[in-house]
């Protein structure tokens, strides 16, 4: 039986890589150098949401030291400062990273 756990550690992992997806694309939209850098932290920081989620499923009983790993990612993927490049975009359309392609 999973615990508990290794979901919170999935969710974690699985919202870094869906935010990172999201600043690629708007990145190879924009040529945004703020984007890139946070798609760049992105990849990392879900390097180490990965190993912090293996971690969490491969060792029953020090699953806290696992979800550790993967709040410290977590928090180094912060939001850093960034352009507005939605403008006045409903949500959705915030949400997937649609933009005007910008040669």
């Amino acid at each position: 039986m999973t615990s508990f756990s290794v979901y919170i550690a999935a969710f974690g992992f699985i919202s870094i890589i869906f935010l990172t997806l999201r600043d690629i694309r708007i990145y190879r939209r924009t040529k945004l150098v703020s984007y890139r850098k946070g798609a760049l932290r992105g990849m990392i920081t879900g390097g180490l949401a990965w190993i912090g989620m293996i971690f969490t499923a491969g060792n029953p009983g020090f699953e806290t030291i696992g979800l550790t790993i993967v709040l410290v990612a977590i928090y180094f993927n912060k939001k850093g400062k960034r352009e507005d490049v939605f403008g006045d975009a409903s949500l959705m359309k915030r949400v997937l990273g649609e933009t005007t392609v910008k040669k």
